[in-house]
């Protein structure tokens, strides 16, 4: 894990909230929309209304990111602990990954740039079913630190892991969300898939050119979009 100060919780600020007092408000809102994005984003893998996926996951993206961003805005949040208590195993994530990657399959892979203050970098291949479950290993991490009771921990965890990891990945799974909206509305289907994966090797231009044609029905539909094929 990583290293942490042992000062304790910084003080008047939303890790002040415990067992004892109770969480204050900012600590229940995070909670809050961290808690909607989970059940949400499970709820769409079941895959029971597959024509409004790509939509209600950028909404969903959108609002997590939001929590996020008060997270990031907000002052070093200390735990009470030193050392971060056990929670147990991690739950397997795979059964949740594999359901999204079945229903996005046509439009699952993206090109991403890894960090955009990395002079010419090379964009990767990566996987909005990867990013999803991902970002809810974490956020389920931190959860399970708040329903024991430990505010300051769940927000300390939250915090750094949005700084390092779901943040990001939410960063890049919605602009990937938001291409796949923009191009149905302006009428811009992509190219036909043609074997870009994650495993690939791509040279630049090369993951433009291999983009899954977005499932313009499934998008446009629930939009109430007409397409070129309409």
């Amino acid at each position: 894990m990583p290293q942490r100060s042992a000062d304790g919780p910084v003080t008047g600020g939303p890790a002040a909230g415990g067992r004892a007092g109770g969480p204050d408000d900012f600590a229940v809102q995070i909670a809050d929309q961290v808690e909607s994005f989970i059940v949400a984003v499970t709820e769409v893998a079941k895959g029971d209304d597959p024509d409004s996926a790509v939509p209600y996951l950028l909404l969903q993206v959108s609002q997590v990111l939001l929590a996020g961003g008060r997270l990031g805005a907000y002052e070093d949040i200390v735990p009470e602990e030193r050392y971060e208590p056990d929670t147990g195993p991690e739950p397997d994530m795979d059964e949740l990954r594999e359901r999204l990657a079945g229903l996005l399959e046509p439009i699952d892979v993206y090109s991403e740039v890894f960090d955009p203050y990395v002079p010419r970098s090379t964009p990767v291949a990566a996987r909005i079913s990867d990013d999803l479950a991902d970002i809810i290993s974490d956020l389920r991490h931190g959860m399970a630190h708040y329903a024991e009771g430990r505010v300051s921990e769940a927000l300390w965890w939250w915090q750094f892991s949005y700084l390092s990891n779901w943040g990001p990945t939410a960063s890049a799974c919605l602009r990937a969300l938001q291409s796949l909206v923009a191009h149905v509305r302006l009428d811009t289907p992509l190219a036909e898939l043609d074997g870009l994966d994650t495993d690939s090797d791509a040279e630049d231009g090369d993951l433009e050119r291999q983009a899954g044609r977005v499932m313009e029905r499934e998008i446009a539909a629930p939009l109430g979009l007409k397409t070129a094929n309409s």
